[in-house]
Formats: structure tokens, C-alpha cells, sequence
């Protein structure tokens, strides 16, 4: 081969991957500039103090094994703790005891406390439940759509809303007994 050729080989392969890697940047661009375009023109659920809790539907597993629905409209008139957990969190299983101690008080005061797991799996949600003794609805989050619905980042996320379904207080983190029964007493139907 002669040299005249090796150097337009080497030119016409540099050619073409000058054109591969604009091609890739170009679709790499489109892709970013769709993503912000969506996010961007997507409502978003607005979940601070002051603010409507928003409505949700959710499946839980009671001790008969039979399907029951939790649905944060049926409680109004209630005050309602709404947790977000996982069975792998760590601060999530300190606060577990005190949410099952301050039950039954409090439910009979007119305050519900809902506590959404967002594990994949029954089998596992089932057991916490078993080894913490809890008996408060656990309703499970499987598609993580109520966790999206109400923008929770680091969990345990609580959200504290009152009779009128109003936000009180979101509180990201575990919560010790003091200040779980203290966000309670706010939310208490009067």
C-alpha cells in the first residue's frame, strides 16, 4: 500500500469518528433538552406547611390476609401522621416503637397514623410488622407513585396534617417519643 493511501485511509477514519462523536453529542443534547422540556412543563405537588394534602390510594395487607384500601380522604375529620419508611432504614425502625406506643392514645383522640412503606415486597413489610408488633395501617408504596405524589426525599419523612387536611409540619428524620406525640398534640381535632 502506498503512502498516499495510508494517509487518506487515516484521514477518512478520522472523518468518520469526528462524525460518530457529533452525532452522539447531537442526540446526548436532544435527550438533556427533552429532559428539562418535561420536567420543566410537569405540575408539581405542592407538599409544604399551609398546603392541601394531596389524595392517595393505597393497598395495605391486614393480619387476615385480606386486601384493605387506605385512602387519605376517607380520614378527614382526622388528624393524620403520614410516614414514609423502608424496612432498611435504620432511623426508620428507632421511631417505629414510639409510633406503636403513641397509637392507640391518640387514635382514640381522632388522629390516624398512616405509615407507608416503600419496600418492593410484602414478605418483608409483613415481618417488620410481626417482629415491631405495629397496628397501625401500613399501606405499601410498591410504585413509589404517593412517595413522587408528595416529593419525599430522605425518609423517614413525616408529614403531620390536620383534621382539614391541611399540611402542618414535614419533618425529614427520625422522630424521638417527645417530639412525635408533641407534632400529635398539633394536629388533634378540637
Amino acid at each position: 500500500m502506498s503512502t498516499e493511501k495510508i494517509k487518506a485511509n487515516k484521514k477518512r477514519k478520522k472523518q468518520n469518528r469526528l462524525i460518530f462523536r457529533t452525532v452522539v453529542l447531537a442526540v446526548l443534547l436532544v435527550a438533556v433538552v427533552y429532559a428539562l422540556v418535561s420536567n420543566f412543563n410537569k405540575e408539581k405537588t405542592n407538599v409544604e406547611p399551609g398546603n392541601e394534602a394531596p389524595d392517595f390510594k393505597l393497598q395495605q395487607i391486614n393480619d387476615n390476609n385480606e386486601l384493605e384500601t387506605v385512602q387519605l380522604s376517607e380520614l378527614e375529620g382526622k388528624g393524620v401522621m403520614l410516614n414514609f419508611w423502608g424496612t432498611w432504614c435504620e432511623p426508620c425502625k428507632a421511631e417505629m416503637p414510639y409510633m406503636e406506643k403513641l397509637y392507640p392514645e391518640y387514635k382514640d383522640k381522632g388522629i390516624e397514623i398512616v405509615a407507608v412503606s416503600l419496600d418492593a415486597t410484602e414478605i418483608v413489610v409483613d415481618r417488620f410488622v410481626d417482629r415491631y408488633d405495629l397496628t397501625f395501617p401500613i399501606p405499601h408504596d410498591t410504585k413509589s407513585e404517593v412517595m413522587n405524589l408528595y416529593s419525599v426525599g430522605p425518609i423517614p419523612s413525616t408529614f403531620f396534617i390536620n383534621p382539614e387536611g391541611e399540611i402542618v409540619e414535614v419533618v425529614e428524620g427520625a422522630l424521638t417519643l417527645d417530639k412525635l406525640e408533641g407534632h400529635l398534640k398539633e394536629i388533634q381535632p378540637k
